[in-house]
């Protein structure tokens, strides 16, 4: 519970640091006015731009993002003088509306027309600000419709088939011409006494960079990997932490390595123009692949304890080798399409240079998709009825059956000759396979980090930290799964200004920062509740004379108010205005009148209960002929421990409406009847001493009310008395009881006392005639010749005799 409430408070401190910093931003935002004189000039470009539709898509770009600066600026002056406003107008909602016979005063009149013009004059930035708000959003929306349609345009353009052979000696000559010119730029700087020059004076440098990035490319990895095989072994708390950091080196290695490459390289001189920006984007490659593998070693591990997606064994060798190859592809494609850039190739070109890429591509997208799993179906009844746990293998098995599609049609649609569909199915697919590996490796991660802080070494899986961690993976990864798939970085500050903007309810407007101001002060307002709710519980009211239920009662009530207390400086710190919400009350008070009567009336019941306290938690309680201790009462039950140990949960209504025993009200005091007969002819005054001394002797009874012992009557079995004792706790009442049972038995046995039990005579009228009959029913039968034939037999019903010998015998 410590951890938990550390945990909370770390939580909520980082919440309100991440408040102030972004109040901080906003006002800095609102102390910064626009600069209107050059909107204007920016404005009248972007919106002929706009119009003309002339301008290529990177001069749009650069114009949208000094519009949507501006809009930032807007949206910041939108929401000054807020305050001065409110109370300008607070001020002539006083006033009220001017009389219509004129018969105002001119003070008032002169107070009035004095706030109507300063109103104005502090509303007209506002104004001003939510004009050009409103006209940069034009203006972006113009901009995003134009690159939209052109992205479309471009992407359905039906251009030349990669399979036409027709442009196979076309390509073939202009690949060629460029490893020519690879060459002969590196050959002619070789060639050149200059550049062998300075390639002699950096010798050591280049001879340490490649010597360095060799040893990095080529031992980098087995070393990571022999590093991990020994922490494998060991079982100590956190190897999985350490074990996943220490295969980022699987990365880290080898992309020094190529880095020291790239350095020894440039440090000779003789990479040059397309070289060198072939040597640039080589990092950028190389750990592009290293990050692909890496990814494809966690998810498809051998070892269990390290796959993020736990596939039959036999299938992961498989699954690692596809991987490994759509990582070579995908980094090829990339290098191919550079050249490409660098020399301009022709469409046809480059369709032919590019889909024996795409192809393969598309092939291992299909065969890692077939790949299996022991996933359930995914919508079957098996699927329905599988654990949590089986969640990956189902959602492995639906991205198999996709990336399955596309891998087949991508290529077909390049091969009719829409290439570009094609490379905006296949390679995006190999992007969010990815994407999705890594979010199965961090959340692998997060569950080895939470079972190290806290020492769980159960199924970390299904703990909620780790769960909300992994949700919170997914949503960081929904904004890089949308640029994936084509979505412009102006898209996603789009819909992240949509949100600033907020959502109006009425006169107020809910944006983001009030929403977390709203979060913070309700978290505040709570956590206070709960602190001062402690207090009382364990250190003020136990000083106190209020009994136990009394005690509860304060606490819940502290509670109640605390939290509703909360919720309303919360709402209205963040900016709503509660008398709006006056009509929508208004119109589920009807709802609640008819639809929830019974959770009023509990409601209500469950105030009274605790004002009241007919019942207290801890009482002994009968409830329509149910016996249990009072465990809890809140504002619409009250939980009720049998004695049989389960919980019956009763509505509070039934407790102020209906009949109910409270037997340990006020004090614990109860008086229990054990009742006991003996047989007629005993003495009775004997009988009543030794039952009285029975209950005087037991440390349970009281002395004052003294027991006593009662002769009820002539019973028809027995003479019966009992006995009448109070005891100092009435929950002891059937222990009590069993033992003065116990000893009366012991008594009555050693004085000789018998405890009768009924006993029936029955007599028989005429017992001769009847054994006659018995025996006349037992002769043997007569001979089958000599039988006569059956009479019928009368159905009528016989008289009932009460002569047993008047009956006769059947025949």
């Amino acid at each position: 519970m410590t951890r938990q409430i550390d945990a909370f408070s770390r939580a909520l401190v980082a919440l309100i640091l991440v408040v102030v910093l972004w109040t901080g931003a906003a006002l800095a935002q609102q102390a910064s006015t626009p600069d209107y004189t050059a909107w204007e000039t920016l404005a009248t470009r972007a919106e002929s731009m706009v119009d003309t539709e002339r301008a290529d898509d990177a001069r749009l770009e650069t114009i949208r993002t000094q519009v949507a600066e501006y809009r930032e600026q807007f949206l910041a002056a939108r929401n000054a003088n807020t305050a001065r406003i409110e109370a300008l107008q607070a001020q002539l909602d006083a006033l009220g509306a001017p009389p219509e016979d004129g018969s105002e005063s001119p003070e008032i009149s002169e107070q009035r027309a004095a706030l109507t013009k300063q109103l104005a004059d502090v509303r007209a930035p506002v104004v001003r600000a939510e004009t050009a708000y409103s006209r940069a959003n034009a203006i972006i929306t113009g901009i995003d419709r134009i690159i939209r349609e052109r992205q479309a345009d471009a992407l359905l353009e039906f251009g030349p088939s990669g399979l036409n052979p027709v442009h196979w000696p076309k390509a073939i000559a202009d690949v060629t011409q460029t490893f020519s010119n690879l060459w002969t730029e590196v050959s002619d700087n070789v060639t050149s006494q200059s550049y062998r020059t300075r390639a002699m004076q950096n010798a050591p440098v280049i001879l340490f960079y490649l010597v360095l990035g060799i040893a990095l490319i080529a031992r980098g990895r087995p070393l990571a990997h022999k590093g991990i095989e020994m922490l494998s072994s060991g079982t100590r708390r956190g190897t999985g932490v350490f074990r996943f950091l220490l295969s980022l080196g699987l990365i880290l290695l080898p992309y020094l390595g190529v880095v020291c490459l790239v350095q020894g390289l440039n440090a000779t001189g003789f990479t040059v123009d397309e070289w060198n920006v072939l040597l640039a984007r080589l990092p950028l490659w190389a750990a592009m692949l290293f990050g692909i593998l890496w990814l494809a070693d966690q998810a498809f591990n051998d070892d269990d304890e390290i796959a993020a997606l736990p596939l039959p064994k036999a299938e992961r060798p498989r699954a690692r080798r596809i991987s490994n190859a759509l990582a070579w592809l995908y980094v090829l494609e990339s290098l191919v399409g550079t050249l490409i850039e660098l020399d301009n190739y022709p469409t046809e070109t480059v369709a032919v240079v590019q889909f024996p890429i795409l192809l393969l591509s598309g092939f291992f997208l299909f065969r890692l998709g077939r790949v299996r799993n022991d996933a359930a179906m995914v919508g079957s009844r098996e699927a329905r009825d599988a654990g949590p746990g089986d969640f990956r293998l189902r959602f492995a098995r639906l991205l198999g059956r996709s990336i399955q599609i596309l891998g087949v049609l991508g290529p077909l649609l390049a091969a009719i000759g829409y290439f570009r569909v094609g490379e905006a199915l296949v390679y995006p697919a190999v992007a969010t396979l990815a994407l999705v590996g890594l979010v199965m490796v961090l959340q692998k991660f997060l569950i080895s980090l939470y079972e190290m802080v806290t020492g769980r070494h159960s199924k970390g899986n299904d703990s909620l930290l780790p769960v909300l961690g992994g949700f919170a993976l997914a949503l960081l990864a929904m904004p890089f799964l949308a640029l994936i798939w084509g979505a412009r970085e102006a898209d996603l500050t789009e819909i992240w200004t949509r949100i600033q903007e907020g959502v109006s309810i009425g006169d107020a407007r809910i944006t983001p920062m009030s929403f977390f101001v709203v979060l913070a002060v309700f978290a505040t307002g709570y956590m206070l509740t709960r602190l001062l709710q402690g207090a009382l519980r364990t250190s003020v009211l136990p000083k106190t004379k209020i009994d136990q239920g009394g005690q509860n009662a304060i606490v819940s009530g502290v509670g109640y108010v605390g939290v509703i207390t909360a919720v309303i400086v919360a709402v209205t710190t963040g900016g709503l205005d509660l008398s709006s919400l006056a009509i929508v009350a208004g119109a589920l008070s009807v709802g609640i009148g008819f639809g929830l009567q019974n959770i009023v009336s509990n409601f209500v019941s469950g105030i009274i209960l605790l004002i009241e306290r007919p019942i207290g938690e801890g009482d002994w309680i009968e409830v329509n002929g149910t016996h249990g201790i009072v465990k809890d009462i809140s504002v619409r039950s009250t939980r009720l421990e049998t004695f049989d140990k389960y919980d019956m949960i009763i509505p509070n209504a039934d407790l102020v409406s209906g009949t109910v025993s409270n037997y340990t009200r006020g004090n614990s005091l109860g008086r229990i009847i054990v009742e006991v007969g003996v047989a007629y002819g005993t003495d009775t005054r004997k009988v009543e001493r030794i039952l009285l001394n029975i209950a005087r002797e037991h440390e349970a009874v009281l002395m004052n009310p003294a027991p006593a012992v009662d002769f009820m009557g002539f019973g028809a079995d027995s003479l019966d008395f009992r006995i009448r004792a109070v005891l100092h706790d009435i929950g002891l009442g059937v222990a009590v009881r069993t033992e003065m049972r116990h000893q009366i038995v012991e008594r009555f046995t050693k004085e000789g006392i018998e405890i009768p039990f009924a006993q029936r005579d029955v007599w028989l009228r005429n017992p001769e005639a009847l054994a006659e009959a018995m025996d006349k029913r037992n002769e043997p039968p007569a001979a089958p010749e000599a039988i006569a034939p059956e009479k019928p037999r009368s159905t009528a019903p016989r008289p009932l005799v009460s002569d047993p010998s008047s009956v006769e015998p059947e025949d």
